[in-house]
């Protein structure tokens, strides 16, 4: 397998077929966690990887496209960098993440306020920007959660 179709595809989990990007983000919620349960992550690590997955999924979207069409749902990578800017700077208990799992999911599968219009840009930044502002939907009404402890710590 072609390196960039296994970043595209976050490991391979695009090709389970429907519900992949729900399987995509969800795998990222179980690694954020045990990667920094009961604390914040380290602010530089975490901001390091995220964008990191975000820059190198704009890569992959780009080389994946010409192959498999605009936005292909094989490609989970998306999932992936968005569901990371819903954790960021957020208390990583299972509570607040599976919270930002959930907006998260309904901000990029419901797609309102700007995200459709950012599937139109050309490439991988097409695949990216909408995931990329639904996550940042997401982490903003979480930290309006945490800041009022609607949930508890």
């Amino acid at each position: 397998m072609q390196f960039f179709k296994l970043i595209a595809t976050s490991l391979g989990i695009g090709y389970i077929g429907k519900g992949a990007g729900t399987v995509a983000a969800v795998a990222c919620c179980i690694c954020w966690y045990f990667a920094w349960a009961g604390g914040y992550p380290p602010v530089i690590a975490a901001v390091i990887i995220t964008v990191a997955i975000t820059f190198i999924g704009v890569w992959a979207g780009n080389k994946v496209e010409p192959i498999w069409g605009k936005d292909h749902q094989q490609v989970v990578i998306d999932e992936v960098a968005g569901m990371c800017i819903s954790l960021l700077f957020i208390p990583v208990n299972l509570k607040y993440v599976l919270c930002a799992l959930i907006l998260f999911r309904f901000f990029d599968i419901t797609k309102p306020l700007f995200i459709k219009r950012l599937e139109k840009l050309p490439g991988g930044w097409g695949v990216m920007a909408d995931d990329v502002l639904a996550g940042i939907y997401a982490n903003i009404l979480l930290q309006a959660i945490v800041i009022f402890k609607l949930f508890g710590a």
